[in-house]
């Protein structure tokens, strides 16, 4: 199963500190191969949203929602359950700092050739 992981900034921190290493979890499950990608996100000042209406484009820098809370990363999980995605997420760093979703990806039906 395959898993987006939207790493969130939240306004609400754990009440004690955590200055663990992110990169000790990233080493770990890079060595697994449960992480098959992840970045780190420029904030939502520097985005840029892409709309199209009537056949016109509108393009609007961001942010493009008032909200104290934003995607600051993500990382693509491989895993066989989403105990095991919750159980990933929980030794993030910022499960103590911020939030993270944790959102399967679509599993379309494979369809045969005609």
């Amino acid at each position: 199963m395959k898993y987006m992981m939207f790493v969130v900034t939240d306004t609400q921190r754990d009440t004690e500190s955590d200055e663990s290493d992110v990169n000790v979890w990233v080493d770990e499950l890079d060595a697994s191969g449960k992480r098959v990608i992840g970045e780190v996100l420029e904030p939502p000042a520097k985005s840029t949203v892409v709309r199209v209406r009537d056949g016109k484009r509108y393009i609007t820098d961001g942010p493009f929602a008032e909200t104290k809370e934003w995607i600051c990363g993500f990382d693509i999980l491989e895993v066989d359950s989403l105990e095991e995605a919750i159980d990933i997420a929980s030794r993030h760093p910022m499960a103590r700092n911020g939030q993270l979703e944790l959102r399967p990806f679509m599993q379309w039906e494979e369809t045969s050739p005609a």
